[in-house]
């Protein structure tokens, strides 16, 4: 394995014109550079340098070895300006898309706050509910939320949090169709629902002592949007599965009541997808490890 410097030297002495420029430039003496050139040339067998007090000259061998030198050069500077690069303060454009409703809910407030620690990094960030192709599209970070088990790809996949749902009702509605105390009583009631038209819709409940419930249910509502969801369930439309951070506030006022608390639905996985691992830009890193701090935080809670 070749000595990088021993390549410098040589490439510093080419490009300079002589070993006495060459040494004045790198600060060495004469005798020095000289000496690891001619070991340089007994290394390799051949003659890179012809020599004499009057005249100095690259051999043909010589020039061939000195533009491959210039480019192992050139790459070890690339390498190691990529280890800095990464070892930097963050700064740049970081490329974000994120479901509306988690955008709406948390992730706003959580990447303004970031920005005001980190001045020089900026956001451009695109509510979605679309799959989004990272790699195809130049995106940085894409949000998404998925139930288990998460799908395999090519993408590097971080998690951050899960997403609890719940069934909530307005009580003008519990009202109106009566008490729900089992997964059956809410057969027939008015129901509301994210997602496609064209899909079934069920809830999936797992309650006490592993009991399971499956309700089919015809939505009056089918829709995207998660805060239209909401806000029909506020005026008693039907019944609707909706994230926890979601309905925290109209559960803490009584404008919605949670349907069965004994039984869970099934989670969400908030998970960022990106690229690469691999030369992650400092803007990236920063983003990802604060959006990770900060949904641990409301795990905590």
């Amino acid at each position: 394995m070749q000595d990088l410097n021993d390549l410098y030297y040589y490439a510093e002495v080419v490009e300079h014109g002589g070993f006495s420029a060459a040494a004045r430039v790198l600060g060495l003496p004469k005798s020095k550079l000289s000496r690891r050139l001619a070991l340089l040339e007994e290394r390799l067998g051949v003659r890179l340098i012809q020599r004499s007090t009057r005249r100095f000259a690259v051999t043909d061998v010589g020039r061939t070895y000195y533009e491959h030198c210039k480019a192992m050069l050139e790459e070890a500077r690339a390498a190691q300006e990529s280890i800095d690069l990464t070892r930097a303060e963050p700064r740049g454009v970081v490329r974000i898309t994120c479901p509306v409703a988690l955008l709406q809910e948390t992730v706003s407030a959580m990447l303004a706050d970031f920005m005001a620690t980190c001045p020089l990094v900026s956001i451009h960030l695109e509510a979605t509910n679309r799959r989004v192709d990272p790699v195809a599209e130049a995106i940085d970070i894409a949000i998404r939320v998925r139930p288990p088990p998460l799908q395999d790809s090519d993408l590097v996949l971080k998690i951050l949090g899960n997403r609890c749902q719940c069934l909530v009702a307005s009580p003008e509605l519990i009202a109106q169709q009566g008490e729900v105390n089992t997964p059956a009583d809410l057969t027939g009631w008015p129901s509301l629902a994210l997602g496609q038209p064209q899909q079934a819709f069920i809830w999936d409940l797992a309650g006490p002592e592993g009991a399971q419930a499956r309700i089919y249910h015809q939505p009056r509502l089918v829709t995207a949007d998660m805060t239209t969801l909401r806000s029909a369930a506020l005026r008693g439309v039907g019944v609707v599965q909706l994230p926890v951070m979601m309905v925290t506030d109209p559960l803490a006022t009584g404008a919605l009541i949670h349907l069965l608390p004994d039984w869970t639905l099934r989670h969400g996985i908030i998970h960022a997808v990106f690229p690469s691992r691999r030369g992650l830009l400092p803007s990236v890193r920063a983003v990802l490890d604060y959006l990770e701090l900060r949904f641990s935080q409301l795990d905590d809670q």
